[in-house]
């Protein structure tokens, strides 16, 4: 344990987020999500889980650490439902309400097809996988610079 740390920050999650540099993608997903094969595909070819947890509790313990970039306009990107891309998934809803809580301001996303969401996903840097099986639980978190 660490002093100050949420502990649903386990050393392995700790190890990816530090060693991300400023630019780089964080991609948490949600129990749906084939994250192993997406996983292979990252830079550093992590995947980390954390079965049982939800969306909102995982995000809330890794935003009291990320810094979140603010020179890039869509610092958070998001998974649009295929049935209909405008509709806001409730998980969505709680998960950005997490991420605005932790910038001070609030973070309107960028929102990707679900083959382009899999695309910048394979792209990023490592994989987190929470055990929330509600649909559309998919994110990307870049992260910024801290000075």
């Amino acid at each position: 344990m660490l002093k100050s740390v949420d502990p649903i920050l386990t050393p392995d999650l700790l190890w990816l987020l530090a060693s991300m540099g400023h630019g780089d993608d964080l991609v948490f997903v949600d129990a749906n999500h084939p994250a192993t094969r997406i996983a292979q595909s990252t830079s550093s070819q992590r995947l980390i889980q954390l079965p049982g947890m939800s969306m909102e509790v995982a995000i809330r313990a890794i935003m009291s650490v990320y810094p979140l970039d603010d020179f890039d306009p869509e610092p958070v990107r998001v998974m649009m439902p295929v049935d209909d891309p405008d509709r806001v998934p409730e998980v969505q809803h709680a998960v950005l309400a997490e991420i605005a809580r932790a910038a001070g301001r609030p973070v309107t996303p960028g929102k990707l097809s679900r083959a382009d969401f899999y695309r910048a996903a394979a792209a990023g840097f490592g994989v987190v996988q929470v055990g929330d099986s509600r649909g559309y639980g998919c994110f990307l978190l870049r992260k910024a610079v801290i000075s």
